[in-house]
């Protein structure tokens, strides 16, 4: 990245702009893109509100909905052994558009993943939003490398938020459109994944979707994180995950722009007392046993919607947020294991039905070894009980 932005490399992410007249000139540029983005939000997002009751839920199954993020950066050697033991089968990973000249070290760790399904995810800088032609040929050269190894990718990351290099949704719809053309004229079996905001910031994501631009996201991907908000099951404006999630996928059926297919490429929460790798302030952190219920919990709900086809947990290896600390050689967390504990459970099942009474969740799945019972509360581990079925 080159200056005024720059990159974090303990918490996996940018840093902030310190540059405050250039985070004011950039703004007021992007000013007549925010009142659009407002605008189509205020049009569509009660349309999309009162639809949520009449979408049936789609038919999403244990197979395909786990997936995890792993890092070059952590350890090259590492992470295969590491997801064999897990036992997830998805992985996404980070390809840095400015670290090109470190392309082969990508691929051979991507290519290190056989048997996975693996997604790319291209993180742009500001040079790359505002050279299109860098971008073009920066794209042409990943998915041409990558052509027998990978066919899905995430175009872009973070889009809502300065330090990513983005200062209006109208510069991220004009850095999709590179990738876009790219894949109509000489990639067209690859698969995209496109809107990519981070957090609940419906309105962002409202404008991704509904735009004169001649674009098509085969998935909408989101970083739906609610870290800020203590458990999954707890409310922002009046919604928990379930409700958050449940209107973005109405948002997405009501666009032409994107296949009725909703994906959660990044979420995670950030862990106590490990500054400077957390990615938050202390006073989001959670501690390690809170992490692991929260992090189960949060695809338990996501499952229970029937509404996303895929949860990517961010990430595999990190002291910050992570299922593994590395400071000190490699520490399995207690998430690691309710990690894999979970994946044992799920990833052959099928979903049957979940409610919640008096702060009590319960979801029901069948699965090869009989009908899966599943309950937790705010204060408990989730348990996994089989039964016969009726």
């Amino acid at each position: 990245m080159k200056e005024p932005f720059s990159w974090d490399h303990y918490s996996d992410q940018p840093t902030i702009i310190r540059d405050k007249s250039l985070k004011r000139k950039m703004r007021r540029s992007g000013l007549p893109s925010l009142i659009k983005t407002f605008l189509i939000a205020l049009i569509v997002l009660p349309i999309a509100f009162i639809i949520t009751i009449f979408l049936p839920r789609k038919k999403i199954t244990g197979k395909e909905f786990f997936g995890m993020g792993v890092n070059l950066e952590k350890d090259p050697s590492l992470p295969l052994e590491l997801i064999r033991e897990l036992g997830v089968k998805k992985l996404l990973i980070r390809i840095p558009l400015w670290e090109m000249e470190r392309l082969e070290e990508y691929l051979a760790f991507i290519r290190s993943f056989q048997n996975h399904h693996i997604t790319v995810a291209l993180l742009q800088d500001r040079e790359h939003i505002t050279n299109a032609s860098l971008t073009q040929k920066h794209l042409t050269a990943i998915f041409t490398a990558l052509k027998n190894s990978c066919n899905t990718y995430v175009i872009g990351s973070t889009i809502n938020r300065a330090k990513w290099g983005f200062f209006s949704v109208n510069e991220y719809l004009k850095f999709y459109s590179v990738a876009y053309a790219l894949k109509k004229e000489f990639f067209p079996n690859l698969k995209f994944i496109g809107s990519n905001v981070i957090d609940f910031e419906l309105h962002f994501t409202t404008h991704t979707l509904f735009n004169l631009k001649n674009i098509y996201f085969d998935s909408l991907g989101t970083l739906l994180y609610v870290d800020r908000r203590g458990a999954p099951e707890n409310r922002q404006m009046g919604f928990n995950l379930m409700g958050k999630i449940t209107l973005i996928d109405a948002l997405m059926r009501l666009s032409f722009k994107t296949a009725n297919e909703l994906i959660i490429t990044e979420t995670n929460w950030p862990i106590k007392n490990t500054a400077p790798y957390a990615p938050t302030s202390e006073h989001e952190c959670v501690s390690e046993k809170d992490y692991a219920d929260f992090m189960v919990r949060y695809h338990l709900l996501a499952f229970a919607t029937q509404k996303v086809s895929s949860v990517y947990w961010h990430q595999l290896i990190s002291p910050g947020y992570g299922l593994i600390d590395n400071r000190e050689g490699i520490r399995k967390r207690t998430a690691f294991y309710a990690y894999q504990t979970m994946l044992t459970h799920l990833m052959d099942a099928t979903w049957v039905n979940y409610r919640e009474k008096s702060g009590t969740h319960l979801l029901v799945c069948t699965t090869p070894r009989g009908v899966l019972h599943i309950t937790w509360d705010l204060n408990t581990t989730p348990i996994y009980t089989y039964k016969e079925a009726a």
